[in-house]
């Protein structure tokens, strides 16, 4: 199947050749019929991509503020490696689908095979959509005009928002899809509806559908006009869904609202209020969500909960039945609206024409009913050179930012040899595939596990699915290098533990043992004599509270997540066994602390103190760990600078850029396997430190 994306980085449009993508949980797989070109998001996606490194950093001043912080404290290699490589992740477009139903997985209620339905997938012949995103279509509607559902949807969560009732004014400014969509919305609500646009065309469009329209470049002054239409009074809301970086569609709405008036903003403009224009009149301002209640809450749209329909009555979802019921009974009118047709192959034209002078409006691309849903490995571009069974042939199952920007690239500069890339989603198995030569793609893990022609499988998924997928590569004979967590609870350690007979490598992602300065940290302290005592600080920064990570079930918590990698080192670096480890979190109480201190003694006499603290600020050092022993003090900061006191003859060590031993961590599970040798990383120091962890957590 094919599937449209944007390069950030240079704005073309490219249509790979993707596997079918996994329908999930709660999830529906759509074979795409049809899908509309959102005019004014997609345009300024592509003007964006399209624009130089400045104009881009124009843009977005906070980003450049966050890569000079990560500059400062990471140093500028590592920066603008980052920076790179966030360009170079390909964007998916569209999400104004429509199509037909093929499978359905688990937990999906009120939908079948076989069902026409409108969605958010994007520009693709085969889409997984949760369910709650998407929409029966009515029998009596045609695709063309289901396919403008979404986009509808938008401009009705803004006119929930402003309330009319039957007989008030209100004023559309910016007549481009969603304006006369939104004015149509109102009219049938039984509104008087007005429209504002600089487009003369918008405008004689606008009047065909019913709306009195204003060309704001006549030299009509727009308030006076808006006055003129309402005796005086003064329009009762205004609905702005222009998308310009200027203040002034605010200003007009202000004035020429009544006392009291409503404005709602659905587009995108600039947000410099005048304060006395809604002093004087109490006016209210509130900004729409995109869809309706439910955006952006993954208990909604990933999980499936919906909320109750006594206490929410319009969510994204039931926004969209009820603009296909509008659709369906003729109140809303898409056909004056379409400028384009085009195939799904000619996706790359119809982008060329948005951002080019052509007039245009609604762009739709129509699909053949040609991809094959079951067709979820494909081969990939690369060479196939031969591969010794004693060498490592690694398949990767997860392309994510973690696995993409920094995994696969460590293992890469270690000389590995790719097979089988593996994900959810195909994009990532592609395009990262492409770029470092694996074989093939897939979104079929299975497969991926049963083939017997890759020996290693590195695992970079999300936390929840590491304890399995672990198991099942080892039942598999494979070598197995897990991102870390090993897993998540006691249950699932004891299965792994089972699992592992020793005959392959069992490895976790500790990288921070590898790195370089703390190599030289290590040598400094085995000529040292004693007990040692440590303090890791990590400034690891605030992350939301609703983001998977923080979720106990399925990202386990940041002590589990990140802070096992402290546990680990302090471990190596005492090189003896934990005989106690006790959390205090005195800062928060949630499910998944994120600000807390962990204090261990080992089996030598050695202490150590992790202090995780997520209530720091960015422009501080991430990590820094100071080592007390035998008369001496060593500070490592940041992996970037060593530094030592009382050891005579020693000299700061520096590093242009952060290493934390990552490339080094990957060379070693591979030399490991070749060389047939002892595990990088001992197997039962991995399994104490997931002991102690998921203690700690249960305390």
């Amino acid at each position: 199947m094919k599937q449209l994306f944007q390069s950030l980085s240079t704005g073309s449009s490219d249509l790979p050749e993707l596997p079918a993508p996994v329908v999930g949980r709660g999830q529906l797989l759509i074979r795409t019929s049809c899908s509309l070109v959102s005019a004014g998001t997609e345009r300024m996606l592509v003007d964006f991509g399209k624009a130089s490194w400045i104009d881009k950093a124009r843009q977005q001043p906070d980003k450049v503020q966050q890569v000079l912080d990560k500059a400062r404290t990471d140093g500028a290699f590592t920066t603008l490696d980052a920076v790179r490589s966030k360009l170079d992740q390909p964007l998916p477009l569209g999400y104004c689908n429509v199509g037909i139903v093929v499978a359905v997985g688990s937990g999906v209620v009120g939908f079948q095979v076989g069902d026409r339905v409108a969605s958010t997938g994007p520009h693709a012949e085969l889409v997984a959509v949760p369910q709650h995103l998407s929409a029966l279509i009515p029998s009596t509607l045609n695709d063309e005009a289901a396919a403008f559902t979404v986009l509808a949807s938008i401009g009705l969560q803004g006119i929930r928002l402003a309330n009319p009732t039957l007989g008030e004014t209100f004023v559309v400014s910016g007549l481009g899809l969603i304006g006369l969509l939104t004015g149509q919305l109102l009219a049938a609500q039984g509104c008087n509806v007005l429209g504002l646009d600089p487009d003369p065309s918008k405008c004689a469009l606008a009047q065909s559908l019913g709306i009195t329209s204003l060309h704001l470049a006549n030299g009509v002054d727009p308030v006076a006009w808006c006055l003129g239409h309402t005796a005086g009074i003064g329009v009762d809301g205004v609905l702005i869904t222009a998308a310009t970086s200027s203040s002034e569609p605010v200003h007009v709405a202000a004035q020429a609202c009544r006392q009291r008036g409503r404005i709602v903003l659905v587009g995108v403009t600039g947000l410099e209020l005048r304060r006395d224009l809604f002093y004087k009149k109490e006016l209210t301002f509130q900004v729409s969500c995109s869809y309706g209640p439910g955006r952006y809450d993954p208990a909604y749209e990933q999980q499936g909960h919906d909320y109750p329909i006594g206490f929410v009555r319009w969510t994204e979802q039931r926004n969209f039945q009820a603009v296909l019921h509008a659709l369906a009974s003729g109140s809303l009118r898409t056909e004056p609206l379409i400028s384009h047709r085009f195939s799904f192959e000619q996706a790359s034209e119809a982008y060329e024409l948005l951002s080019s002078s052509e007039p245009s409006l609604g762009i739709l691309l129509r699909y053949t009913e040609t991809a094959d849903p079951a067709m979820r490995v494909i081969q990939l571009p690369a060479a196939t050179e031969s591969v010794a069974p004693s060498q490592p042939l690694l398949s990767v199952i997860g392309a994510g930012n973690y696995a993409s920007r920094m995994l696969i690239p460590a293992f890469a500069k270690a000389d590995a040899r790719f097979h089988t890339l593996a994900a959810s989603s195909g994009i990532g198995p592609v395009h990262v595939g492409r770029k470092f030569g694996f074989r093939h793609a897939s979104t079929d893990i299975s497969a991926l596990l049963a083939d017997s022609s890759a020996n290693s499988v590195v695992i970079a998924t999300r936390h929840d699915s590491h304890a399995s997928l672990v198991q099942q590569a080892l039942d598999a004979g494979k070598h197995v290098f897990v991102e870390k967590p090993l897993c998540l609870n006691a249950n699932e350690l004891s299965a792994i533990e089972a699992a592992h007979t020793g005959q392959t490598l069992l490895m976790v992602g500790f990288n921070r043992r590898f790195a370089p300065l703390l190599l030289d940290l290590q040598h400094q302290l085995s000529r040292q004599q004693g007990p040692k005592a440590f303090v890791y600080t990590c400034n690891a920064g605030a992350i939301p509270a609703d983001h998977w990570t923080q979720d106990p079930e399925a990202g386990g918590g940041r002590l589990l997540g990140e802070a096992c990698h402290f546990i680990d080192l302090l471990r190596h670096l005492a090189a003896s066994p934990i005989e106690d480890l006790q959390l205090l979190n005195a800062v928060d109480r949630k499910p998944c602390p994120d600000t807390f201190s962990l204090q261990l003694r080992f089996a030598d006499g050695s202490i150590g103190t992790v202090h995780y603290f997520a209530n720091g600020s960015k422009a501080f050092p991430k990590e820094r760990l100071e080592v007390f022993a035998d008369g001496k003090v060593l500070r490592l900061d940041n992996y970037r600078k060593l530094k030592a006191w009382g050891i005579t003859g020693f000299r700061t060590r520096r590093l242009l850029s952060q290493d934390k031993g990552q490339e080094a961590c990957c060379a070693a599970f591979l030399k490991a396997i070749e060389s047939g040798g002892s595990p990088p990383i001992p197997v039962a120091e991995i399994f104490e430190v997931q002991r102690w962890l998921l203690q700690a957590v249960s305390q």
